[in-house]
């Protein structure tokens, strides 16, 4: 069992940063792949970046790539996103899940954690 909280959402204008965490609690959290994802408003859950146990696989939505970094503290329990050079497209509710397989499919996460706002300004 793994228990997931998200944070770090906010208010940002075009070209801004914010940075994501989730923190993990439960023994198994170092044996999951760890994803975020994030949910626009009447649009369908969107695969954003997802990371091995090690931290040494990562992917990457076409969208994000180049702009996001994923990333893993094992020791701290924690997964990060860093969202650099913002868009207004990039506005949604961001959540960090946790599976068993390093793929894009949301069926595939186990558990998730509340979700936390980005908006991004133009």
């Amino acid at each position: 069992q793994v228990q997931l909280v998200d944070s770090g959402g906010g208010l940002v204008r075009t070209g801004g940063s914010l940075r994501l965490s989730c923190a993990a609690s439960g023994r198994a959290y170092v044996n999951y792949i760890m994803g975020w994802f994030r949910q626009a408003p009447e649009k369908e859950r969107e695969f954003v970046a997802a990371i091995d146990w090690s931290g040494g696989i990562t992917d990457y939505a076409d969208s994000v790539k180049g702009r996001f970094t994923i990333s893993r503290d094992n020791a701290k329990n924690t997964v990060y996103l860093q969202m650099n050079s913002l868009k207004p497209e990039d506005t949604a509710v961001y959540y960090c899940a946790a599976g068993r397989a390093l793929v894009p499919d949301p069926k595939r996460y186990n558990y998730w954690g509340q979700g936390t706002q980005v908006t991004v300004s133009s």
